[in-house]
């Protein structure tokens, strides 16, 4: 049975449990939702692992954030889920978080203020956090890898629409030719090697009236076909290049899945509850 949420030392009814949205503190563009186990003690020792779960162009961030409530409540860990609204700089924009630096605005680092938010109010551990990320926020999530493995105790990388291979032969997002330039080093592969890392997507996932891009498209650049026409050949064409660079990383294809992050989740659960030691979790 679940614990009643309570009024802690500090912590208010609405700091524990399906929290609300909080504005970022060092951008209130942007907000997060968390879910606290209700047993959490304030005056205890215990440290919780932090999972980030970042959503995709639909921007359901309440309700990966619920979907991982039972995993939390077993494993004993804290998610946090970041909302990046859409309409953020222009009205209609729906893709600029995906690409982590984009008009004027570094995802990346919102995401961490947020992390650090959490770990000032929280005994988690924010230092190394699980992330996962589906579609859109598969997208989010193998490039945050790229700029912060140190960062990462995890990563399960989500049906992306389009990924940025690790392969200089393209101008960045397609690949990693310009990285260096725009980001100030390359991607740092040995702390990747340390990461562990999912692949993850539906068996049947294989639409591309989203994903494919054109000359004629805002997002093009050269080399954005480069991985292939669908979501299952750009996660594999991502996996040989991670394989290439000496990244071990796990792939799992749900068999009846189509693009639905939330048939995908078992597989993310297990694949965090093993990274945790803890193994598979059965409380889906």
């Amino acid at each position: 049975m679940t614990a009643p949420r309570r009024h802690g030392i500090e912590l208010s009814y609405y700091d524990l449990g399906h929290t609300p949205f909080f504005a970022c503190a060092a951008d209130q563009r942007f907000s997060y939702c968390l879910y606290v186990p209700e047993d959490y003690d304030e005056a205890g020792e215990r440290r919780y692992d932090l999972v980030v779960v970042v959503h995709g162009t639909d921007r359901t961030a309440a309700e990966y954030r619920d979907r991982f409530a039972a995993f939390c409540r077993e494993h004993g860990c804290v998610v946090l889920a970041p909302l990046f609204p859409a309409g953020i700089g222009r009205r209609d924009e729906l893709h600029d978080y995906k690409f982590l630096d984009h008009g004027g605005i570094r995802f990346d680092r919102v995401l961490l203020s947020m992390v650090d938010e959490v770990a000032a109010k929280y005994r988690v551990d924010g230092s190394r956090m699980l992330m996962h990320g589906f579609s859109g926020g598969g997208q989010f999530a193998h490039r945050f890898f790229y700029l912060h493995p140190r960062r990462l105790r995890a990563v399960s990388i989500g049906a992306p629409g389009l990924v940025t291979l690790l392969d200089p032969r393209w101008p960045w997002w397609a690949g990693t030719k310009d990285f260096t330039r725009r980001f100030g080093a390359g991607p740092d592969l040995e702390a990747m090697r340390e990461v562990a890392v999912q692949m993850v997507i539906g068996a049947e996932d294989t639409d591309t009236w989203e994903i494919t891009v054109t000359e004629r498209d805002e997002l093009w650049v050269r080399g954005a076909d480069a991985a292939g026409p669908t979501r299952i050949d750009r996660l594999n064409s991502l996996h040989r290049g991670f394989a290439e660079a000496g990244i071990d990383a796990r792939l799992d294809v749900v068999p009846g899945a189509a693009h639905n992050g939330y048939q995908v989740l078992p597989a993310v659960q297990d694949f965090f509850g093993e990274t945790m030691g803890d193994g598979p979790c059965r409380s889906w």
